[in-house]
């Protein structure tokens, strides 16, 4: 442990984090909704007005990505029950109530929950650009902004990122296909393929030795020299989180679709898998806007790169990092290989999230086979940080959840390589 934080290892958390030893830690900073809701800085009106936004791109979507036609270019998962996954879990503990999930890994476009946050922020830079160069009114088609001469316009910019590959995806796909020159700063422990993908689609793929933080320096400082670049930053978007954030709005409807209630007596668990945090955060806020105190929410990370557990349970936020405490942040999740959370999210959402979890690799791997044996649905392993919730929560005593919905939240696999996911599916242990 760095000198600077000597003192945290009296704390508990920060002695089972150091040690790598799975943990549950409920969140004693936690408020009832109507108050967390007022330290978040961003409202309902916020998170409606990014959904209007999402509309009126609908059909350009639909026209660019054939893969978004059956939804009208809106870019949304389904939610699918797993009874299956859920008896083999029941053999490793109690889990009263249903489990259901929630498929971003199969988002169209880039296959992970980043098509929201990450499409929709390169979305509002195209409006305005558009809008102040008078390429388009708000009123207008939209799918306008495909035609070459569009393309052109925004052939002079650029936009840049840093990334452990999924948010890079989701950039890299829609900013070139308007026309956007895109530059992906990709941490050492991004995967090869999700490298490929970017330079097949003509995005510029600049590789980094160093972890993801690094990664998003560069990216930083690169585009801070280039007043026609804009550097899209995951650490601090605030447009980013409010793209996330829909889908949190979006879901009433679902569940209902699905016979699914949710109020104090049926309550929703959510289990969101977190890297630096932007994803989970955003998408918990728009959760707690829909459903408010019925809703409960817990991040998951590896025990490798707990990041937001440890920035959050300290009081530190981003002032540490899971290295200051002797951690090595390298974890088959690639996507959750962050050793520092975003300062914004964690602070945003400190008095609204309900606890923050860890789990090994080998759990996660073994979590992966699982759920493909059982329900023959292929995730990546950082999507299965989700599937370990339900277990941790169910072993509280004090909780009634015969009529509790589990939601673990799939966040990336779709497009994983066949070659690339039977390496991961052989990671696994059979239970």
């Amino acid at each position: 442990m760095t000198a600077k934080f000597a003192q945290l290892h009296r704390l508990e958390i920060v002695q089972q984090l150091t040690a790598q030893t799975p943990v549950l830690w409920n969140n004693p900073q936690q408020l009832p909704v109507s108050e967390g809701l007022t330290q978040v800085g961003l409202t309902l009106e916020d998170v409606q007005d990014a959904a209007a936004r999402l509309q009126r791109f609908a059909p350009l979507i639909a026209e660019a990505f054939p893969e978004s036609r059956s939804r009208g270019g809106i870019i949304e998962s389904e939610v699918v029950a797993l009874p299956a996954m859920q008896q083999a879990l029941m053999q490793q503990g109690p889990l009263a109530g249903k489990l259901w999930l929630k498929k971003d890994s199969h988002l169209p476009i880039s296959g992970s929950i980043k098509a929201r946050g990450g499409i929709y922020e390169v979305l509002v830079l195209a409006e305005k650009l558009a809008l102040d160069a008078g390429l388009i009114r708000e009123q207008d088609d939209y799918r306008r902004l495909l035609a070459p001469q569009c393309r052109e316009f925004f052939g002079r910019y650029k936009i840049a990122v840093g990334s452990t590959g999924n948010l890079g995806l989701s950039i890299g796909i829609m900013g070139a296909t308007l026309g956007f020159q895109v530059i992906v700063h990709m941490s050492a422990d991004a995967r090869e393929w999700k490298k490929q993908r970017l330079r097949d689609h003509q995005v510029t793929v600049v590789e980094h030795e160093d972890d993801y933080s690094v990664a998003v320096e560069q990216g930083r400082q690169t585009a801070a020299d280039d007043p026609y670049c804009f550097f899209i930053d995951d650490e601090h978007s605030h447009t980013l989180f409010l793209g996330y954030a829909v889908a949190g709005l979006r879901l009433p409807e679902q569940l209902a679709a699905l016979d699914i209630n949710v109020d104090r007596e049926h309550p929703l668990y959510v289990y969101l898998p977190c890297g630096v945090g932007g994803g989970p955060g955003g998408v918990a806020f728009g959760l707690k806007l829909a459903f408010g105190d019925a809703v409960h929410c817990f991040f998951a990370e590896p025990t490798h790169s707990p990041c937001m557990l440890l920035g959050i349970s300290t009081g530190y936020h981003d002032a540490i990092s899971v290295q200051d405490i002797g951690l090595d942040n390298q974890t088959i999740a690639d996507g959750l290989a962050v050793g520092r959370a975003s300062g914004f999210v964690g602070r945003a959402m400190q008095s609204l999230i309900d606890g923050c979890y860890t789990l090994s690799d080998q759990r996660l791997a073994d979590l992966q086979l699982l759920l493909h044996r059982t329900e023959n649905i292929q995730l990546e392993p950082s999507a299965l940080a989700g599937m370990q919730g339900p277990l941790w929560v169910c072993s509280e005593p004090t909780l009634q959840l015969e009529k509790a919905t589990h939601l673990v939240w799939a966040t990336g696999g779709s497009m994983v390589p066949e070659e690339e996911m039977q390496r991961y599916l052989a990671m696994g242990k059979p239970q």
